[in-house]
């Protein structure tokens, strides 16, 4: 999948590992994974699709 997120510690866009799908609590979708250079947990919230 390698989706991309802007990861706040390291300030850049960069690729996320271990990531999944997740439907947070006013049913928007999003992805959750992990930063691959610094580990840092990343967010990013698609389309309303």
């Amino acid at each position: 999948m390698a989706e991309k997120g802007y990861c706040v510690k390291c300030k850049e866009k960069r690729e996320m590992k271990d990531e999944q799908k997740v439907t947070m609590k006013n049913k928007r979708l999003a992805v959750k994974g992990k930063c691959t250079a610094c580990g840092t947990g990343m967010y990013k919230i698609l389309g309303k699709k």
